[in-house]
């Protein structure tokens, strides 16, 4: 996956992630970017996260580093 093109982009994730009340599953994370009108591909990133639960936005962004 290209890093930073379009919308694949962490600070396009984390705009699609606001509101989420942390800690959050990775099920609140797939619901709040699909309320906040996440595109297909940014969603298909958030999808492939860890299924953990996050402690905060820092935790989501180093789970979305490990996704190749």
């Amino acid at each position: 996956m290209t890093r930073g093109v379009g919308g694949k982009s962490p600070a396009n994730i984390q705009n699609y992630l606001e509101g989420v009340s942390y800690p959050a599953d990775k099920a609140t994370l797939v619901e709040r970017a699909r309320s906040n009108g996440a595109p297909r591909e940014v969603m298909e990133v958030i999808e492939q996260l860890d299924d953990q639960e996050y402690g905060g936005p820092q935790e989501v962004m180093k789970s979305y580093g490990k996704i190749e």
